[in-house]
C-alpha cells in the first residue's frame, strides 16, 4: 500500500504531522483522511464493476449476433435443400 515507504520514512511522515496537526487534532486528521481513502475506493470498485458489466454485456451482443447469424444460415441451408 505504501509503496516504497520503509519504516523510517514513516516514523519522518509522523513526526512531520505531530508537529504541524498537534497531537490532538491527529487523530482528527487520520480519520478523515481514512474516510476519505475508503470514499475514493468505493467509488473506484463501483466504476470497475461498471466497466466489467459493460464488457460482459458487449461479449453477449457479440454472441447474440453470431447465433443469429448461424440460425440465418441454416435456415438458408434447409430452404436450398
Amino acid at each position: 500500500m505504501f509503496g516504497n515507504i520503509g519504516f523510517p520514512e514513516l516514523l519522518i511522515i509522523l513526526a512531520i504531522a505531530l508537529l504541524i496537526f498537534g497531537p490532538k487534532k491527529l487523530p482528527e486528521v487520520g480519520r478523515s483522511i481514512g474516510k476519505t481513502l475508503r470514499e475514493f475506493r468505493k467509488t473506484s470498485d463501483e466504476i470497475k464493476e461498471k466497466i466489467e458489466e459493460e464488457i460482459q454485456a458487449e461479449d453477449f451482443k457479440e454472441i447474440k449476433e453470431e447465433l443469429e447469424k448461424d440460425i440465418e444460415e441454416n435456415e438458408e441451408g434447409n430452404k436450398i435443400s
